[in-house]
């Protein structure tokens, strides 16, 4: 067991091992709070200098960050620093240590001197608790560094897809994509409104306001759609409500202009795959297409949606290069015209005669589109 206190052994001439550096001898100094109940422990032991050598009956004391081993005659025989001192036997007794480096020269510490060996083994843990962990800090880098890949991966992968999706799908599969749209759109609707006189009207109608790719088509449903709704290559979807409760084709025209505004905005393309996701558009560069549950639940989607208005500048802008007055717009949005004054005022065609969108003729015969 502990021997009590006693007088620190000088050293001079003693054997020395593992000369510390600052940072060591700062560990040290810092370990011995773990042992503030003590003011220093001594045990009686076996030490050996050397394989070859015979075992010593020494006393070992735990002083400032150090172990001074003594022999019988209180002469020094060596002085050990705590953070270089290793055990050989973890968990076994008795107690066997050597100097880091060194596993030569040895000590062993009897079962009946178990304070000491714990108050060596509280202080070496101390040391390593302050030690740097290399290891451990490449594994919180290494960690760190995934989270980041993951992060960037989860807010940029979706995308840098997309985009390179809509700027190399071509204009074929786009069409082809806003084809089998339709299919399952119609499942809700109902088929399109083919009167032939209306169709040939519809048609004139497009050419009058082409889109950026061309007049595209134009499709009058029955229901379903809000409004007017753009489907990939270049399709608008048209409520039959737009055609028949309005007397004037430039409210129609409004309504296509803002629909050809909001395309030109965000593509069709672009707007199905950022609500379908990533693995929508990394099937659509891999196969090539686009999977019927992925167009199913894009279609009830778009009928569903709300229709934002854009803003009243891009708005006017649009009109005068339509050529179409924006007021019948304006107050087909809202009787009162207040939420579209903006546009009611600064009309780039109030008071003057344009191009007519459609002739009464064609007019009426649009108006007839669904009766058949």
């Amino acid at each position: 067991m502990a021997r009590g206190i006693r007088r620190q052994a000088d050293c001079r001439g003693a054997r020395a091992h593992a000369i510390l550096r600052p940072e060591e001898a700062e560990q040290a100094l810092g370990s011995m709070t773990a042992l503030s109940e003590y003011q220093r422990l001594e045990a009686a032991g076996l030490w050996r200098a050397s394989p070859d050598a015979q075992r010593t009956d020494v006393i070992v004391s735990l002083g400032d960050a150090t172990l001074v081993i003594t022999d019988m005659q209180d002469r020094p025989l060596a002085h050990w620093s705590i953070p270089a001192v290793e055990r050989a036997n973890p968990g076994r007794l008795p107690a066997l240590y050597h100097p880091d480096g060194d596993p030569g020269e040895t000590l062993e510490l009897p079962e009946t001197e178990r304070d000491a060996i714990a108050a060596i083994e509280r202080l070496r843990a101390a040391v390593r608790r302050r030690r740097p962990h290399p290891g451990r800090l490449r594994l919180v880098a290494l960690l760190a560094m995934l989270a980041a890949v993951a992060v960037l991966s989860a807010l940029w992968l979706p995308g840098a897809l997309r985009a390179h999706a809509v700027t190399v799908v071509p204009e074929a599969k786009r069409a082809e994509i806003g084809q089998d749209l339709m299919r399952h759109i119609q499942r809700v609707t109902g088929p399109p409104c083919r009167d032939p006189g209306g169709a040939a009207a519809l048609a004139r109608l497009a050419r009058r306001l082409p889109g950026q790719d061309g007049p595209g088509r134009l499709v009058v449903l029955r229901g379903g759609v809000q409004s007017t709704a753009h489907l990939p290559g270049g399709t608008i979807l048209i409520n039959r409500t737009l055609v028949e409760d309005h007397e004037d084709p430039e409210v129609l025209a409004g309504y296509l202009v803002a629909e050809r505004l909001r395309a030109a905005r965000r593509d069709p393309l672009g707007a199905l795959l950022a609500q379908a996701g990533a693995a929508a558009s990394l099937r659509l560069l891999t196969t090539g297409a686009l999977s019927d549950a992925t167009l199913r639940a894009y279609s009830e989607h778009l009928l569903t949606r709300s229709r934002g208005r854009p803003d009243t500048e891009a708005l006017l802008a649009a009109f005068r290069k339509a050529g179409v007055r924006s007021t019948p717009y304006a107050y087909a949005l809202d009787i009162s015209g207040e939420t579209t004054l903006g546009l009611i005022e600064a009309d780039p065609f109030a008071g003057q005669v344009t191009e007519p969108v459609l002739s009464d003729a064609d007019w009426l015969r649009l108006q007839g589109i669904c009766e058949t």
